[in-house]
């Protein structure tokens, strides 16, 4: 089997662009890979189409082969949007090589661990804050609507949630990567301390002591402010607070200054850059990104954190197909503790795939169909392009 050709689609996802790569062969089996960023579509898209000379005519089925001469050939270029483009590829390699064995991605690497994994609700209520059209009839207009936010989760039976530092209001908003609101001093000054903490205190006496409430502050505060925020929260009883962190000393010493449990590793991509994290054990979960790394890297970061005693949490605010590709991660490792699910989303996304993510009681079922269990709709693709 050799790559004949490779074709990209950028979907309106609703406040971004979805990414999908299509790697077509010469037996007739196409593989789908969901990947990267919305932010830049342009870019990546570019990228594919620049590494296309690289891999066309090669075996398929040799991914690792594939990843490694693409890792190589971009290593002056190498970094984020290169690593993203190259999981495009990857990720469409992997599902052409289940299809051509008849067998679920997970079973070609040593998996099934598990029939299903545990999910959290992402960007709960802050979504709908910063996008208000993505559930109009529920708009975050005050406190009272934030505590409802959270009962819907609950309601929709989900026992995990995790949410962005809001602003409810007419207009409403949310803090994300890098909000221009802060500026670029990365500060938590003493109103915005005491503003998070009445948006996760109305949350939890919404939902109560036994639903578990994540909060992600990304890139936002530099250490001081968020060792400040992480005790300021400890009564709330989260399961983590996540940051993106480029410092591993730093976020060791954030780990050490709160009992408020840390999650970060978003912002990495291989081996090479959590080791240093890992050696000083400065997060207690690894957030690690399928889309972002590709599905081999990904479980290498995931194999080396089980030799540190550290779980893995899947990045996954995407669409279905990144659904399906992150828990066939989750179902190859033997260290897996939660994974990241977007309920809020455009109301076309189910139509753009041939099967759907099964969640019920908080957990999705790992899928047993060849690949990935599912495939976008090229038509449907092609009808909600990405035009902005």
């Amino acid at each position: 089997m050799k790559i004949t050709d490779i074709e990209t689609f950028a979907v309106d996802g609703g406040h971004g662009a979805w990414l999908f790569c299509a790697v077509r062969t010469d037996e007739g089996v196409t593989g789908y890979g969901e990947f990267g960023i919305g932010a830049y579509p342009r870019a990546l898209v570019g990228v594919i189409e620049d590494m296309k000379s690289i891999v066309i005519g090669e075996d398929p089925e040799a991914v690792e082969k594939i990843y490694f001469d693409l890792y190589r050939a971009l290593r002056h270029a190498s970094g984020g949007l290169a690593s993203m483009a190259i999981a495009g590829i990857e990720l469409a390699c992997w599902d052409i090589k289940g299809k051509a064995h008849d067998l679920p991605v997970y079973r070609l690497v040593g998996g099934p661990f598990r029939e299903k994994q545990r999910v959290y609700w992402s960007h709960l209520a802050s979504m709908r804050a910063a996008w208000p059209d993505l559930a109009p009839d529920r708009p975050i207009r005050d406190w009272e609507a934030v505590g409802r936010a959270a009962q819907e989760a609950v309601e929709r039976g989900y026992t995990a949630f995790k949410t962005n530092i809001l602003f409810p209001g007419s207009p409403s908003k949310a803090i994300w990567q890098m909000s221009r609101e802060l500026g670029h001093d990365q500060l938590a000054e003493r109103d915005l301390i005491k503003h998070a903490v009445k948006q996760i205190s109305t949350m939890r006496e919404a939902v109560g002591p036994d639903i578990e409430i994540l909060l992600d502050i990304n890139f936002n505060f530099k250490t001081e402010g968020a060792i400040r925020l992480a005790q300021a929260l400890e009564p709330y009883d989260l399961f983590w607070l996540e940051i993106d962190n480029e410092d591993p000393q730093a976020l060791a010493q954030l780990k050490a200054s709160t009992r408020t449990p840390i999650c970060s590793g978003e912002q990495m991509l291989t081996m090479r850059e959590y080791q240093p994290y890992f050696a000083l054990h400065a997060m207690d979960t690894v957030k690690v990104d399928v889309q972002w790394q590709g599905f081999g890297p990904a479980k290498k970061v995931a194999d080396l954190a089980e030799t540190y005693e550290l779980n893995i949490a899947p990045h996954n605010p995407a669409s279905h197909l990144a659904s399906f590709q992150s828990v066939h991660l989750t179902a190859s490792v033997s260290n897996a503790r939660i994974m990241e699910s977007d309920p809020d989303a455009v109301p076309w996304r189910d139509d753009l795939f041939t099967a759907i993510p099964e969640i019920k009681d908080s957990f999705m079922t790992v899928p047993t169909a060849p690949g990935w269990g599912s495939e976008p709709i090229e038509a449907e693709l092609k009808k909600h392009a990405w035009n902005h």
